[in-house]
């Protein structure tokens, strides 16, 4: 597998062009609604203004660039992912997935906990080779240039990917898209993958017909329905006409913004660490330099085409174990989730959201490292 060392370099023209068009924004027409229209103006103003006047993107690209960042030729096309080797006695392979609208970035504060745990309070028994790649068509790994790359073939090239580095078994991690990859991986690649741990699982998961919901799993597909009614618009034009919301999204830093902020400001816990506004605009800065808004958005039809089912019969075999955020968007009792996957942890977790590896790292990796810890002789 060809590997090269990967350094982010934004050319300075995109940081001068990008303050010139956050200055000439032509803004809405005032409006009272609050939060239940969308991203409430003043919200977006202040973000704005954060990102012209305050941010200071050379600065974490000097931050990113010091996580060990390379490029491979996987399936034909070039992936980014971060490689960050272990320091334990034997650390196991990891590959993390991100999900929308987050990117590699998610991750930062959660590699060194995971690779290097004697360092931050644990055991370094516990250590992890940790590879984070980026989705085809988000960050810096090159976009797809035609329909059929759907959460089941980026864990094909995740398999790859970690073939070619010399990992033939590993454990995978995930939430949001990542889950999907990381089920997918399970399930095409059993005999490769130790375990799973998941901080969501997908949204479009439903195990085989033939058995009625009990009364808990309706309940779950009652909540579900209603924040779909609610909160799922974005998901429904993703999954359907995708290239045309690219038009605005990639014309305008602060419709891209605005799109991607409003997912943190509601799915994030408010009583916990939270994400940082500095974070966010680095994740959607990298949309922004990067350009890819557009294809990252084309992963939702390709997901609602090859949706996570399965057939009667069908099962995801590797051990799964899941951290239930308090803040997670709808997640299904353990009963609906047993039906396809061996479960065998299902820890509630105390604090934290949808983007837990930003939000709440150190609860994460605390609870990856007590999941993996019983499969680690099983390599």
């Amino acid at each position: 597998m060809d590997v090269r060392p990967f350094v982010i370099t934004v050319p300075e023209q995109q940081l001068v062009e990008l303050k010139i068009r956050l200055q000439g924004t032509r803004w809405p027409a005032p409006f009272a609604g609050g939060r239940e229209y969308g991203a409430a103006p003043e919200f977006v103003r202040e973000l704005t203004e954060s990102w012209r006047t305050a941010f200071d993107w050379r600065a974490r690209e000097a931050q990113l660039n010091r996580l060990p960042q390379y490029r491979a030729l996987v399936g034909g096309r070039r992936v980014h992912f971060v490689h960050q080797p272990g320091t334990g006695p034997a650390p196991l392979p990891l590959v993390l997935t991100h999900g929308w609208p987050g990117s590699f970035v998610e991750m930062e504060h959660l590699i060194p906990l995971l690779a290097d745990p004697g360092r931050h309070g644990g055991d370094p028994a516990d250590a992890f080779h940790v590879v984070v790649p980026s989705f085809p068509g988000f960050g810096f790994s090159d976009a797809p240039t035609a329909p059929g790359i759907s959460s089941r073939q980026i864990a094909g090239l995740w398999a790859e990917l970690m073939g070619g580095l010399g990992y033939e078994r590993f454990g995978a991690q995930g939430g949001d898209i990542g889950a999907g990859v990381s089920t997918w991986l399970g399930f095409d690649h059993p005999e490769r993958v130790l375990g799973l741990h998941l901080n969501y699982i997908p949204g479009s998961y439903r195990p085989p017909q033939g058995e009625s919901p009990t009364e808990e799993e309706g309940a779950f597909l009652e909540r579900v329905a209603a924040w779909n009614q609610e909160q799922g618009g974005y998901g429904h034009l993703q999954g359907t006409r995708p290239q045309t919301l690219a038009y605005g999204l990639s014309d305008s830093p602060v419709g891209l913004a605005a799109w991607i902020a409003e997912k943190f400001q509601a799915w994030t816990d408010p009583d916990g660490q939270g994400v940082s506004t500095e974070a966010l605009l680095t994740n959607i800065a990298l949309y922004w330099f990067t350009n890819t808004i557009g294809s990252s958005v084309r992963l939702y039809r390709e997901n609602r085409l090859q949706p996570v089912q399965f057939n009667p019969g069908e099962r995801v075999r590797p051990p799964l174990s899941v951290a239930l955020f308090p803040r997670e968007l709808p997640m299904p009792p353990r009963s609906w989730v047993e039906r396809v996957y061996d479960v065998r942890r299902w820890t509630e977790m105390p604090r934290g959201g949808h983007f837990a590896a930003m939000e709440e790292p150190e609860l994460l990796a605390a609870d990856i490292r007590a999941a993996f810890r019983p499969l680690r002789e099983k390599r």
